[in-house]
C-alpha cells in the first residue's frame, strides 16, 4: 500500500493524544471512587455503570477518528480490474478417449461439469467462448456474454461431435484464435485481451502442429493455459475389449510454456475444478493501483455509527 498525501498520517498522533487522555481520565475517577469511603452515598450520586459497555462507545469513535485519517491520507493499493471485451475461449476434447472412467463418472462429463462451473464464475462482462476438438476443431460457442448459450454449448459436448476421431491439439488453438479474431467489428485491427484454455488427455494425432499453433498465439499475444486431465491407468471399452488410454500431457505442457500460458494436471473432479479456480483467478485481469481511502472512510463511518448506537442504548436518560 503507498500513500498520495502520506504527511497527513501525522495526524494520528492526534488519535494517539485522545486514547492516552482517555486512559488518563479514567483512572483519575477510579482514583477518587476509591476515596470516596461513604459507599451509600457514593451509590446515589454516581449510580453504577456498565463495566466494559462504557468504554465500548468511545473505542468505536477513536477506532472512527484513525480511519478516517488514514483515508484522508489517500492510500493506494494494486487491485485486479476486469479487462475491457476480455474474452476466453475454452477447447474441450471430445475424442473417444475422453469416455474413459478412471475419472468418475467418466473424463467428459467431468470435464462439462468442471467448465459449468469454472465459465459461472468468471464475471458477466467477460466473453467467453467453446471449442471442441477430436480429429477436427469446431467453434460450438462464438465468445459472448451469453452464459445461456454457453451452457448449452457444454452441455452438447460429445464424443463424435466433431465428425472425426483423432486429438487435434494445434487445430483447437487456431481455431481459438480465429474465434477471438472475429469477437467483433474492431478485433482484426484492435484484438481483444485473451486466453485460451485447452483441456485434453492425450498428444497431438492429428491436424495443425501444436507448437505451429502456439506460435501463432504468440504472435498473437494470447497465452494458452492447458490442462492434462486423467490417469495413467485410463481405458475405454469398445467391443467387449479395454483398449488403454493413458493420459499423455507433454504436449499441453509444451505449448504451454512457448505461449506464456500455465500447464495443469488433473486426475480427479475436485483436482479439475481447483485448476479452473485457479485459471480463473488470472484470466481477463489487469491489475492497477487505485484509491481506496473510500474503504476506510466507509468502515469509519460504520464506526461511527457503532459509537452512537452503544450511546443511546446504555446511556441515554428520557427526561
Amino acid at each position: 500500500m503507498t500513500w498520495q498525501s502520506p504527511a497527513r498520517l501525522w495526524l494520528l498522533l492526534g488519535v494517539a493524544a485522545l486514547v492516552v487522555g482517555y486512559v488518563v481520565i479514567q483512572r483519575r475517577q477510579s482514583r477518587y471512587a476509591v476515596r470516596f469511603t461513604n459507599l451509600r452515598l457514593l451509590d446515589r450520586v454516581a449510580p453504577q455503570r456498565p463495566a466494559w459497555r462504557r468504554h465500548v462507545p468511545a473505542g468505536l469513535f477513536l477506532a472512527m477518528l484513525a480511519l478516517l485519517v488514514v483515508g484522508f491520507a489517500r492510500p493506494n493499493a494494486e487491485v485486479r480490474v476486469p479487462r475491457e471485451r476480455a474474452t476466453v475461449m475454452v477447447a474441450v476434447d471430445v475424442s473417444t478417449s475422453m469416455l474413459a472412467g478412471d475419472v468418475d463418472p467418466d473424463r467428459l462429463t467431468a470435464a462439462k461439469e468442471a467448465a459449468r462451473r469454472f465459465v459461472d464464475g468468471l464475471p458477466d462482462e467477460f466473453n467467453v467462448g467453446l471449442v471442441a476438438f477430436a480429429g477436427s476443431a469446431a467453434v460450438l460457442v462464438p465468445p459472448s456474454t451469453d452464459r445461456d448459450a454457453l451452457h448449452e454449448g457444454i452441455e452438447r459436448l460429445a464424443e463424435g461431435i466433431t465428425g472425426v476421431q483423432g486429438t487435434a491439439i494445434g487445430e483447437a488453438i487456431s481455431t481459438s484464435l480465429g474465434a477471438v479474431k472475429s469477437l467483433d467489428a474492431k478485433a482484426a485491427k484492435d484484438p481483444p485481451p485473451a486466453r485460451i484454455i485447452v483441456l485434453s488427455d492425450g498428444a497431438n494425432t492429428s491436424g495443425m502442429d501444436p507448437m505451429e499453433a502456439a506460435g501463432q498465439a504468440v504472435a498473437a499475444k494470447v497465452p494458452v493455459h492447458t490442462i492434462s486431465f486423467g490417469t495413467p491407468s485410463g481405458s475405454v471399452d469398445r467391443g467387449g475389449r479395454a483398449i488403454q488410454v493413458p493420459v499423455d500431457g507433454q504436449t499441453l505442457k509444451a505449448v504451454a510454456d512457448e505461449t506464456g500460458g500455465g500447464f495443469h494436471e488433473a486426475s480427479t473432479s475436485e483436482e479439475l475444478r481447483a485448476v479452473y479456480e485457479d485459471i480463473g483467478t488470472s484470466v481477463g485481469y489487469r491489475k492497477e493501483r487505485q484509491d481506496i481511502s473510500a474503504r476506510f472512510i466507509g468502515l469509519g463511518l460504520v464506526f461511527a455509527m457503532g459509537a452512537a448506537a452503544g450511546s443511546l442504548r446504555w446511556f441515554s436518560r428520557l427526561p
